[in-house]
């Protein structure tokens, strides 16, 4: 089973409204098991809701409020889905603040991205989840070099 961030298969759970469709993934996915999650929803937070990023351990929007506890929240829902449902591989959305795996917003609110990964990426990966971002893995597609059997037990 491979756990998908659910605006990238077109949901509307993007902090804006809208979504991250990746037609290549959706078209990757279509005969394989998938479940797609959004953490920030899982946790309650609205559709749309203002942007966040993190800032060291914590979670804040634009407007300054901490929101870290809802991402926390909708990181342990994710866990729990990923772990019933035993999933291989974990394919999240880039630089977000929840699922940014290995790159993210610097918390300026500047646009600058630095090394790290988002709450839900981390407990994910802290768990020994295999995790990559979408656009690592869109990479590998678009090259042709997707190795599903290294994926699953490498990242």
């Amino acid at each position: 089973m491979i756990l998908v961030s659910a605006c990238l298969l077109g949901e509307n759970c993007k902090y804006s409204g809208g979504n991250n469709a990746n037609a290549l993934l959706i078209d990757y996915l279509k005969d394989k098991e998938n479940i797609s999650v959004c953490p920030e929803v899982m946790g309650g937070l609205p559709t749309p809701r203002a942007c966040c990023e993190r800032v060291k351990d914590r979670v804040i929007n634009n407007l300054g409020e901490d929101v870290t506890e809802a991402f926390i929240e909708g990181a342990k829902q994710t866990l729990a889905v990923a772990q019933a449902n035993k999933c291989t591989l974990c394919i999240l959305q880039v630089r977000s603040p929840s699922c940014g795996a290995g790159r993210i917003y610097d918390g300026t609110f500047s646009g600058r991205i630095i090394e790290g990964n988002g709450i839900t990426a981390q407990y994910l990966l802290d768990h020994g989840f295999n995790v990559i971002s979408s656009e690592a893995f869109t990479e590998q597609l678009k090259s042709g070099k997707i190795d599903e059997e290294r994926l699953c037990k490498t990242l």
